[in-house]
């Protein structure tokens, strides 16, 4: 079986890895900036006709701000091509990510279609964000090397992972998919269990939740809602995770002292968080304020001020990271 090696460990003179990239949609997109920074050959399966331009174009607004520094994306184009058939897109990948829509079926049958095309040893990956691969294998004759792969987005800039296996899932399939993530700086999650909609995603909905009743209560307006997370949780969250801040928060006596006291009225309060309904007003009412209050950019100027901005973060943390090994 073989085995994923970090970019750059082949040997001398031999060709890049090839990663075949399923779709090109926002989350292919971001994949295929960030192969590429890393030295990859990236192989791209589309049926768009444009997709050439799409991804010349993405290239352009995403290379600048890849967490590794600065890309040349006129440097990419000796390693990046195109196939719309799929069977020849994966017939020698060594890595194969799938990003198609959220369809059980579509994928169904496109993993049947990989199964047989693809290299008996090519690590076969999915970006699903909620369906687990036993279920997105089951018309495949061997799942054991379909592995979930879910990142957040933007995937070029945000680091997590999370991995998720099947029953049929091999372990060595699980093990080479977190070699590869680690291989390309990413963060590799391996969930201890499957779950709808994994752990980020759902982390993600119940902060959304609150925020659209905050919002819809007329407490605060949508673009304030978005200060306060990046001026509190959001800060916070970007250094320590919810149980370590709490950790801290308990001061000496660590979390046993928070939980023993503030803690102990967290049931009353999550029992007043809201459960707005998404009627038609409430969604004409977001989209309203989202479009006063971001609608001065375009959505490239907003995808740049998001990625230096993360990047920017993501750099600070590893410097610290350095200075206090």
């Amino acid at each position: 079986m073989s085995t994923v090696d970090a970019p750059g460990t082949e040997a001398a003179g031999a060709a890049p890895r090839t990663v075949t990239v399923i779709g090109a949609g926002t989350i292919g997109l971001g994949w295929i900036a960030l192969f590429l920074g890393h030295g990859l050959r990236v192989r791209v399966n589309s049926r768009r006709e444009e997709a050439p331009a799409v991804v010349a174009e993405a290239l352009d607004l995403f290379a600048p701000y890849l967490p590794e520094g600065t890309a040349d994306p006129a440097e990419f184009a000796a390693r990046l091509e195109f196939e719309p058939d799929l069977e020849r897109a994966v017939a020698d990948a060594d890595v194969i990510v799938e990003n198609a829509p959220e369809n059980l079926e579509l994928k169904q049958e496109l993993f049947e279609r990989i199964g047989k095309a693809a290299p008996a040893g090519a690590l076969i990956l999915s970006s699903t964000s909620t369906l687990d691969p036993d279920a997105m294998g089951a018309r495949m004759a061997d799942s054991s090397r379909l592995v979930v792969g879910h990142p957040f987005n933007p995937p070029h800039v945000v680091p997590l992972v999370e991995v998720v296996a099947g029953e049929r899932t091999a372990p060595e399939a699980v093990e080479e998919a977190v070699a590869f993530f680690e291989s390309v700086s990413r963060v590799p999650i391996v969930l201890h269990r499957p779950i709808l909609a994994f752990a980020a995603n759902r982390l993600q909905s119940a902060l959304l939740r609150e925020s659209v009743h905050l919002v819809r209560e007329g407490v605060v307006t949508l673009e304030e809602l978005d200060r306060v997370v990046t001026h509190s949780i959001g800060l916070r969250w970007a250094t320590v995770g919810p149980f370590l801040a709490f950790h801290l928060g308990g001061g000496q006596g660590g979390l046993r002292k928070w939980l023993g006291t503030l803690g102990s009225g967290l049931e009353r309060g999550w029992e007043v968080l809201g459960r707005p309904s998404m009627d038609q007003a409430t969604i004409d009412s977001l989209i309203e304020q989202a479009e006063a209050a971001y609608g001065s950019r375009s959505y490239e100027e907003w995808v740049q001020v998001r990625d230096a901005k993360q990047t920017a973060i993501l750099r600070s943390l590893a410097e610290v990271d350095r200075n206090q090994a």
